[in-house]
């Protein structure tokens, strides 16, 4: 009988299926830069095997790096004493080609520092607007509490106004009654 999987499992297997083909990507292209005599470098294996810079340094993936650079170094060292040392023009062509990668490092740092930038101040701009969107729905429902407050009152004055005229109405109706009992007392 087979034991179902769960979702877990399923996610879980596929995930390690994805990481050995990953480090075996690694490997080979860290072979085929041995082959080849290319710089093996972190960034230049992680380009080479298509995988992200993270995993070119997990400790097993960056000891097998740095073994191949240290087996590619002491290869040229073996050649140089060798008899086939660097003459100037070579010396000159390797300044070069180190400055170049200096150049092209420089601009991927400028550019990846560029979309970090960029990232950083959408991330700010939707915690900006969010934060503006929570105060104008604030600033909304508190308008309309002080909207609402100012009809009750303005209803509150109106009637308080027509109390008072009715009441002065009447202060002076008794007036107007008291002054005639007056006159007609004292005649």
């Amino acid at each position: 009988m087979t034991e179902l999987r769960t979702r877990g499992d399923v996610l879980r297997e596929s995930r390690q299926r994805d990481s050995r083909e990953k480090r075996a990507k690694v490997v080979s292209a860290v072979d085929s830069m041995k082959t080849t005599g290319d710089p093996i470098t972190m960034l230049g294996v992680a380009r080479a095997a298509g995988v992200s810079n993270w995993l070119v340094y997990q400790p097993e993936i960056k000891q097998y790096i740095e073994d191949a650079r240290t087996s590619q170094a002491r290869k040229v060292a073996r050649d140089e004493t060798g008899g086939t040392r660097a003459s100037a023009v070579g010396l000159a062509v390797d300044l070069e080609l180190a400055r170049g990668e200096i150049r092209m490092l420089r601009q991927e740092r400028d550019r990846l520092k560029e979309v970090v930038r960029r990232n950083l101040g959408q991330e700010l701009d939707k915690a900006g607007t969010g934060d503006l969107t929570t105060r104008v729905n604030e600033l909304l429902t508190s308008n309309q509490r002080l909207e609402d407050e100012l009809a009750k009152v303005t209803i509150a004055r109106d009637d308080l106004k027509q109390s008072l005229d009715a009441a002065t109405e009447e202060v002076a109706t008794v007036r107007m009654a008291m002054t005639q009992i007056m006159r007609d007392a004292n005649r």
